[in-house]
């Protein structure tokens, strides 16, 4: 059974990603774990020397008390799309999100993460640095990004850039188990610039390889990387985009301002991101 971490501070962009969340289990046969954080304030105890303790066990109360009232919404949301047999389980974690998010990974063997994020801003501060980004770039297992106007659809075509590399193939690999489980496509995206590398002798051994696969490969000429991406999105249908975090970097440009705007509106779906080694 896989095990899917669903980290929340209960807003309404949590509980739209928890849908995505909730359907993921359903198609994976899996559970997920509710991961709820807060941090305490830095309290000097030499200000507060007689009930700095106090002020501290309220803080953790008050946490546990919005987290138990919570609970039974996640619960509704769950049995409203007849996904009550999901099996739900909680954990309430004091210090940094992005800490906890890897402790509770490596503890609770979770196979998938999954995180929402708030509209147009929201894509800046994933893949720009805010807690999702963060999480992003430390997170060892594959992670589901949803954005807060992202409502769930079944996901019938996955979209999958790639430069043909080893590394790629291996992610391929893992998103084609999804896409088997989903019943889904993958249209794979290479956009071939001037001074790309890949051989046609790499592409086609690819196309026979994964010859019997649900996977279509489009190679595109052009020297506008961002835009024929946006149009392929566009093209093709996409329902989730994968994206590989070692390829971070191009993807900074890709989502910054005007084109993050561009996604986040005319585009809205949920980002797959794929740690590669």
């Amino acid at each position: 059974m896989k095990r899917i971490l669903f980290p929340t501070d209960f807003s309404e962009t949590a509980n739209n990603a928890f849908v995505h969340a909730l359907e993921l289990a359903k198609v994976l046969k899996g559970e997920l774990i509710i991961l709820h954080t807060f941090e305490l304030p830095v309290v000097d105890s030499q200000y507060f020397p007689q009930n700095y303790m106090e002020i501290y066990e309220s803080l953790e109360l008050s946490q546990f008390d919005m987290f138990k009232d919570e609970i039974p919404k996640l619960r509704e949301i769950a049995e409203g799309r007849n996904l009550g047999d999901i099996k739900l389980s909680h954990r309430l974690m004091d210090g940094d999100l992005v800490y906890n998010i890897r402790k509770a990974v490596v503890e609770d063997k979770i196979d998938f993460v999954v995180m929402g994020t708030s509209g147009t801003s929201g894509w800046e501060s994933f893949f720009l640095g805010s807690n999702t980004g963060n999480a992003l770039s430390d997170c060892t297992v594959p992670m589901l990004c949803v954005g807060s106007d992202v409502p769930f659809k079944k996901v019938q075509t996955i979209g999958f850039t790639t430069r043909f590399r080893e590394k790629d193939k291996s992610a391929l690999k893992n998103v084609l188990k999804i896409a088997h489980k989903m019943k889904a496509q993958v249209r794979c995206l290479y956009v071939k610039t001037a001074v790309s590398d890949v051989l046609d002798g790499t592409i086609r051994d690819w196309e026979t390889e994964f010859g019997q696969e649900p996977v279509t490969f489009s190679v595109v000429f052009s020297e506008e990387v961002k835009e024929s991406m946006m149009d392929f999105i566009l093209q093709k249908d996409i329902d989730i985009l994968t994206m590989l975090t070692y390829k971070r970097g191009f993807f900074d440009s890709l989502f910054h301002s005007s084109m993050t705007k561009k996604v986040a509106t005319e585009f809205p779906i949920p980002i797959l991101a794929i740690p590669i080694e």
